[in-house]
């Protein structure tokens, strides 16, 4: 039977059959069969449109024509690997550079953010010549098995905790111990860090590296305080290590402001390693690791080489590249700052309307939207923020949770999201918010404790 013709219930009965059930749906009571998309838009078997609100790695719109064509056109010459001479490595190499702070001038391409991390990873032990590594709780780098190791939010369900993994609390002024009314949480979380550093040390470990999200994801989108990574670098470069800023989800002007996340801490932070996935190739599996002079000479020291099959392959790069000029040709950075501020506005307005609302917090297109079930105990409200996303999707918005209680509404769409978008979103949030707190006992306990 052609794929087309196919129905949602004989699709989904033969990915039951021959998909593992670890693989999982979005909305698995009702899944969704998306048989194409374009910009912020996709698209169901019926021909329904949906806006999508989530997909960061359609970074610049679902198959945009210029990315398309970057692919087919360079698919038509050469696709090989890196071992061969070819212009498209160097020059895409060069435009990223153009990108960061002069220190960060050797580049390594990969096909996706677990193999970006994994070899980030390597790069920090061989130069450090130490293995132990600082996370944050709740992060999520990956996942090959050195990357389960460093991310709570898998290894607390699989095998614990490794004694060369050492965890600091998140920085998360909303649910942290440190909150908004604090004088200087940048500074008190990263006394957090010196701390776990100090506590591994006196067990005779070394640190290799302090693993980060510029702006943590999985976490529940985070905006760690402003100063807190200059404060948390010195503190592990103090400890012999290096700080590696992960920009697989919130890179490549996302924030509006700036180009990378990490930029958000002042113009004077700089990491010794950056990895960059998802976004960077719009859909196609493009990675990178970006890192210093001083880095790269000691992994080269140890005279192995690092080849990767189809990291940094002509098309690879082509599409790279593709993407880096769309950005800039329809200026989706500044598109980033102007409809993320519009969004959040809106969200704050629905922050006032609705007790459920305890947070609402983000920069450029990346927003998380905290639901509570009471404001004093800032209780995560579960159970309804499934039920509002699953109600979203019947009113054909796409739209997921994240954070430890799966209670953060996350927004992380394309960046030609546009302003309309943003009204006709929170047009249908609020009638259901509404429509909850005449139906759910929670949201109705919420607006009497007012």
């Amino acid at each position: 039977m052609a794929a087309d013709r196919r129905s949602k219930a004989d699709t989904l009965a033969l990915r039951q059959r021959l998909i593992s059930s670890s693989c999982r749906l979005f909305f698995p009571e009702d899944p969704v069969k998306i048989v194409r998309a374009q910009g912020q838009y996709m698209y169901d078997e019926q021909g329904a449109e949906y806006i999508d609100c989530i997909n960061n790695v359609a970074h610049v719109g679902h198959c945009h024509p210029v990315v398309v064509r970057a692919a087919h056109e360079q698919n038509q010459v050469l696709n090989t690997n890196s071992r061969y001479l070819h212009d498209n490595i160097v020059d895409y190499a060069q435009r990223l550079s153009e990108t960061l702070p002069e220190p960060l001038c050797v580049f390594y391409f990969l096909n996706s953010g677990s193999e970006a991390n994994d070899l980030a990873l390597r790069l920090a032990r061989h130069y450090t010549g130490h293995q132990d590594v600082v996370v944050l709780d709740h992060a999520y780098h990956g996942h090959l098995s050195s990357l389960i190791d460093i991310s709570p939010y898998k290894f607390r369900n699989l095998d614990g905790q490794k004694e060369w993994v050492h965890v600091a609390p998140l920085p998360d002024t909303y649910r942290g111990p440190y909150r908004e009314d604090h004088p200087n949480p940048a500074v008190a979380y990263a006394n957090e860090v010196k701390r776990v550093v100090s506590s591994a040390q006196e067990k005779g470990r070394k640190i290799a590296a302090f693993f980060a999200e510029s702006l943590p994801s999985v976490g529940g989108q985070i905006i760690p305080p402003a100063g807190y990574f200059s404060q948390v670098a010195e503190h592990i470069h103090k400890a012999g290590g290096v700080f590696v800023a992960d920009e697989i989800q919130v890179g490549f002007g996302r924030v509006g402001k700036h180009f990378w996340a990490f930029q958000l801490q002042g113009k004077d932070f700089v990491p010794d390693i950056v990895t960059m996935g998802k976004s960077i190739g719009n859909g196609h599996p493009v990675a990178c690791v970006a890192t210093t002079q001083p880095v790269a000479r000691a992994f080269e020291a140890t005279g192995v080489e690092y080849f990767n099959t189809f990291g940094g392959s002509p098309v690879s790069c082509a599409v790279g590249l593709a993407v880096l000029n769309v950005l800039e040709k329809e200026q989706l950075q500044a598109h980033a700052t102007s409809v993320g501020s519009f969004l959040m506005e809106l969200l704050r307005q629905q922050k006032i309307k609705h007790p459920i609302v305890g947070d609402v917090r983000g920069v450029g297109l990346f927003i998380g939207v905290d639901l509570i079930k009471d404001e004093a105990t800032r209780t995560p409200a579960t159970e309804e923020a499934a039920y509002l996303v699953s109600r979203l999707k019947e009113n054909y918005v796409l739209l997921s949770t994240d954070g430890p209680g799966r209670n953060i509404l996350k927004f992380k769409p394309p960046m030609c999201f546009s302003l309309d978008n943003a009204r006709q979103v929170v047009a249908k949030l609020d009638a259901i918010l509404t429509d909850m707190e005449e139906k759910v006992q929670s949201c109705q306990t919420l607006r009497l404790q007012l």
